[in-house]
């Protein structure tokens, strides 16, 4: 199969397009023929080799984690999906951007997505949808999403609002207009951000998720009152410190189906700023490292 691989840790022109040995899958596994994988932070983190203390990947790796295809080899024990169906995922923590690719979640991609939006839900749904359970019943309550505009915190807002939350959510003023048109109250981030909070929800914020590591955790926790009350994907040993919920995200087949039937409803559509074919994932790795992106980024297989 043709793939995207770096053969050594570092910068995004050590991305290659070359043959891969062809993956299968085990038991509880499906494999797709992949027709889009989306570019998370994560990533072009294990490329640079930021996390490599952490999570060491087995060189050469294919980077990527979540993706959409059509399946066409089924293991042991699957039920509820067959040869043909249009999926997307979550495979392993690398192999995504691939023309086979091994899930171990999976659910039927709806027909109001596109493959590009479908590319883009895995990994942001899973995590935001994490984060916000960890929070608690969301109906009735006023939501500070941190970080609302990109890939997990846009997912977030549209989850939030469907749930019966009042959302809003801090962004660049380019994106305020963006986190309007899926149902946020828009607010900058950065100083002075308890005092527009003010404004915008007088009686107070009741529960926040952070997506952005912007080093705000600990105004958040002041803003609420309680570290409980904060939920954290990105900046996690802050939230540790402060005893703040530190979510992870978790391949979880139903957890995407909920994100599927949300989908359906037209209660959640990716947004998808850009797309690549893979000959150009190094531009799009690149993109994705300079950060300020607005919902996600994909690669065409």
């Amino acid at each position: 199969m043709r793939a995207a691989r770096f053969h050594q840790y570092g910068g995004a022109e050590g991305l290659v397009i070359e043959q891969a040995p062809d993956p299968h899958p085990g038991p509880a596994e499906i494999r797709i023929r992949t027709t889009a994988a989306s570019v998370n932070p994560i990533d072009w983190k294990l490329r640079a080799g930021a996390l490599r203390q952490l999570i060491p990947v087995e060189l050469p790796a294919i980077p990527g984690r979540d993706a959409v295809g059509v399946v066409d080899e089924i293991g042991a024990g699957v039920r509820g999906v067959s040869i043909g169906d249009r999926v997307f995922g979550l495979g392993g923590i690398t192999g995504a951007t691939a023309e086979l690719l091994v899930l171990s979640a999976w659910a039927h991609a709806p027909d109001t997505w596109t493959d590009e939006q479908a590319a883009g839900a895995a990994l942001a749904s899973v995590t935001a949808m994490r984060g916000l359970a960890a929070l608690g019943p969301l109906s009735g309550r006023t939501l500070l999403i941190e970080g609302a505009a990109g890939g997990v915190g846009s997912a977030a807002v549209e989850i939030a609002v469907a749930q019966g939350a009042t959302v809003i959510g801090t962004a660049s003023e380019r994106n305020h207009a963006f986190l309007t048109s899926l149902g946020a109250l828009p607010t900058t981030y950065g100083p002075g951000l308890a005092q527009r909070l003010t404004a915008l929800a007088p009686h107070g914020i009741d529960i926040t998720l952070d997506t952005a590591a912007s080093g705000s955790l600990d105004d958040l926790v002041a803003l609420t009152g309680d570290p409980t009350r904060v939920a954290t994907i990105a900046d996690q040993a802050r939230g540790q410190r402060l005893g703040t919920h530190v979510v992870h995200a978790e391949n979880d087949s139903a957890l995407l189906t909920t994100a599927a039937e949300l989908g359906r409803k037209g209660s959640y559509t990716p947004h998808i700023e850009a797309t690549y074919p893979l000959e150009r994932i190094a531009d799009a790795h690149t993109r994705a490292e300079h950060g300020r992106t607005r919902g996600k980024l994909v690669i065409h297989i």
